[in-house]
């Protein structure tokens, strides 16, 4: 039987989260369920342009408008008109509004949350106002889930969520345009490290820079994909360690799987990552990680089988492991293979039994009475 399902983000604008979004509503669709995907306003940047193409036409599109109350009545009223089976949002902030949008519309028992981050990687005011309220909120909803076990577990021991109703399903990664980045095997590639990232202090691309500087071959190079407000910090310290001839700052890529198929191994050299989509991308194209023991690598890379692990802010061990990787980068299989745990079928499966839960929870028909008229918006 097709279900009606209602997506709920801020906007297509962002990250690897917003492009999941896009990716698991496209999917669902494809499936045969009814979706609809509503944003509060709709951007013209590039990552809104490249993750609304992952979204393509196949579902019905809501704008509710940048008013952050306004937006939480017409989203309640929406649910409380198409009376979705399950509603799902994305990121704290749409997190909180759907929560109160889905208890004003009488349907908060077929409400789902996703978190994506820490509360230190939303800085934004309402974003840190909505994590506070994460014990209320995770109650309002029907079920929370969580992109890695690390997040559910912080999730739960930091803000209270209530374990039997918090889940982890990871993000998933577009298999099928990572297949494309296959070139020469890694062994006959030339000495080059990729990262991927937006330039932000979190990333911590200074201390990669400054670990890459140690690595040996001396003529290795270091490609970095992505933009930020970090960036004239991190010129300035490619220029005091002498590196410009080594490090080429790419910019944002749209499709970093070319980037991907002319390296050895991936970096990451994070402070913290609940998940790290870029890993999962990299690992599909049978690239070997290096990565910080930062939270979600650890899962990714299967507690280190199948990457180096690094504790975090060690620069010499995250030096010595590169250059390790760079000598024997192996052959790609067991990255490959690990990559398929986060495919976006597996995604879906997870959603989907964990949507036929709720539905089955909730019951029909809807004992709710809304607080809201169902008119339009």
């Amino acid at each position: 039987m097709n279900r009606k399902i209602l997506f709920y983000t801020h906007s297509l604008a962002g990250g690897g989260a917003e492009r999941v979004w896009a990716q698991l509503a496209r999917g669902f669709a494809g499936r045969g369920d009814d979706v609809i995907f509503v944003q509060d306003f709709d951007s013209q940047d590039s990552h809104s342009q490249e993750n609304a193409g992952c979204l393509g036409g196949s579902a019905r599109r809501a704008l509710l408008g940048r008013n952050h109350l306004l937006a939480t009545w017409r989203l309640a009223r929406l649910i409380a008109r198409e009376q979705p089976d399950i509603s799902v949002s994305a990121l704290s902030a749409s997190n909180l509004k759907h929560a109160l949008a889905a208890t004003i519309a009488g349907r908060r028992n077929r409400a789902v949350l996703s978190y994506h981050g820490h509360f230190k990687a939303e800085p934004q005011l309402l974003s840190r106002i909505a994590y506070l309220l994460t014990p209320l909120l995770t109650r309002l909803a029907a079920s929370t889930v969580c992109v890695s076990d690390a997040l559910r577990d912080y999730l739960a021991a930091v803000w209270r969520a209530p374990p039997a109703q918090t889940h982890r399903i990871y993000n998933p990664v577009d298999l099928g345009a990572s297949a494309g980045a296959a070139a020469l095997p890694l062994d006959q590639r030339p000495p080059v490290v990729i990262s991927a990232s937006r330039l932000v202090a979190g990333k911590n691309i200074v201390g990669l820079l400054r670990a890459f500087a140690r690595v040996q071959p001396d003529q290795a190079r270091l490609v970095l994909l992505g933009e930020g407000k970090e960036r004239p910090a991190i010129e300035a310290e490619i220029a005091r360690l002498g590196l410009g001839s080594r490090v080429k700052l790419e910019g944002y890529a749209q499709r970093p799987w070319t980037h991907y198929g002319e390296a050895r191994c991936f970096a990451l050299f994070s402070d913290h990552e609940t998940f790290g989509l870029v890993l999962a991308e990299a690992m599909a194209c049978g690239l070997p990680v290096v990565s910080t023991d930062c939270g979600g690598p650890r899962e990714l890379l299967d507690g280190g089988r199948c990457g180096r692990l690094v504790d975090v802010g060690d620069i010499d061990g995250f030096a010595r492991a590169l250059t390790e990787c760079l000598a024997r980068p192996g052959d790609g299989l067991i990255e490959k293979a690990r990559a398929l745990a986060f495919s976006l079928d597996a995604a879906l499966d997870a959603y989907d039994a964990l949507f036929d839960r709720v539905r089955a929870s909730a019951g029909t028909p809807e004992q709710r009475r809304p607080i809201c008229p169902s008119s339009s918006i």
